[in-house]
């Protein structure tokens, strides 16, 4: 059993169309595929050695969790999330995971923190090196892991979800230096959970999404074309993804 985020729910399994899925959701997530990139058919078929029905099928589920678009004539392309999706897919992060916190904070361990604290340090490390695709994933796994301290694995697998769509809209109106969130912000809501102090850690994540926010620019970029060989080199040599 594997998932995006480690956690212990089956999403992926080990077939051929599971790997090509989870190697283009990777490459949308880490913003190597932005907002707006094509994704022929032709090509990705191509570059997995697959059929063009084999990745057609793997597209469709992508747009069925609206990772991309599938447009008549126009074919599919990553989805760049309009400014009011794009407020409410953090806002609905926001009352999520806000309103989680307390049982995270009640149900919360010493192994949380310290499990916690490694991706806190791994993504510091990723931003001080700046290795953005690393950065803006173990930002995410920051999240999601924090609310799967709860036990509510229903919300966990909402908020996991949301993490993927909250990428693309960091991706089409984040700043160009905006690598998933801030260290400091983490490190903040970390000192709070140790004190398993639900109030001021509910507050702190309010202002954590407000900050998000505030930075995103709503300007949109252009259609662009990948070079899905050098994205998909490791997938398609039959290591994981």
């Amino acid at each position: 059993m594997s998932s995006w985020y480690g956690l212990k729910t089956v999403i992926f399994s080990q077939d051929k169309d599971d790997k090509i899925y989870h190697a283009i959701v990777k490459s949308i997530v880490e913003h190597q595929l932005p907002p707006g990139s094509k994704l022929p058919e032709e090509s990705l078929a191509a570059v997995f050695g697959v059929s063009r029905t084999g990745i057609r099928k793997v597209l469709q589920r992508l747009a069925a969790v609206q990772l991309i678009t599938l447009t008549p004539k126009r074919g599919a392309q990553v989805a760049t999330p309009g400014v009011d999706e794009a407020r409410n897919v953090l806002a609905t992060r926001c009352m999520l995971e806000c309103a989680n916190l307390p049982a995270v904070a009640a149900r919360c361990e010493a192994a949380h923190i310290t499990a916690l604290k490694a991706i806190m340090d791994e993504e510091q490390q990723a931003h001080d090196t700046q290795d953005g695709a690393t950065a803006i994933r173990l930002s995410a796994l920051f999240h999601v892991q924090l609310q799967s301290i709860s036990g509510n694995d229903v919300l966990t697998q909402m908020v996991s979800q949301l993490t993927l769509r909250s990428s693309l809209v960091i991706a089409a109106y984040g700043a160009p230096w905006q690598q998933g969130c801030r260290c400091h912000d983490h490190h903040e809501l970390l000192e709070l959970l140790k004190g398993r102090r639900a109030e001021p850690l509910v507050e702190r994540m309010q202002r954590h999404f407000d900050d998000i926010l505030a930075n995103l620019r709503f300007e949109r970029g252009g259609e662009t074309t990948q070079d899905f060989a050098r994205l998909f080199g490791v997938a398609v040599k039959g290591e994981s993804v």
